[in-house]
């Protein structure tokens, strides 16, 4: 029994199970949200792709002449972002409107809007992703599409 009585102050192990305890816990809630991050990363991309759009279309207005309409737009959001995925779809469109607080209303060529002002031009595009998870998740399924738009008025 002496061998047995100096086993019960033995502490240098301790740490290491604890340790391995702990390590399979830690790593399933860094993953996801390292993942979540990277998922962030990439909407802002597609966000900078879609106002890249919308800036070529302030500069250069909407090159309805270019086949089809709007591809020099398109090709403008694509080359704004070292994505490979993103895409400018559904494809850039052009339209009249007064601005409404957060949205943009409908309006007519030459028409009034509801504070005055002649009604504008503004041209709308769209950019989007898909993201594929690092590890499948039941909440994303295979993957989700990112998404984004911006609208200039342009002259």
């Amino acid at each position: 029994m002496r061998g047995w009585g100096g086993l019960a102050p033995a502490k240098g192990g301790n740490a290491a199970i604890e340790f391995a305890l702990a390590t399979p816990i830690l790593i399933g809630l860094l993953v996801p949200v390292a993942d979540i991050g990277m998922a962030f990363s990439q909407q802002i991309k597609v966000q900078q792709a879609a106002q890249a759009g919308a800036q070529y279309a302030l500069l250069h207005g909407w090159d309805s002449a270019s086949t089809p309409p709007g591809s020099k737009i398109s090709n403008a959001v694509t080359a704004a972002t070292t994505l490979t995925s993103v895409s400018a779809l559904p494809a850039p469109t052009t339209s009249y409107g007064c601005p409404t607080g957060t949205t943009i209303a409908a309006a007519a060529n030459g028409g009034t809007c509801a504070d005055g002002e002649t009604a504008g031009s503004y041209v709308f595009v769209n950019a989007q992703s898909a993201y594929t998870p690092t590890l499948p998740y039941s909440v994303f399924g295979s993957g989700v599409t990112l998404t984004a738009q911006a609208a200039v008025r342009i002259q």
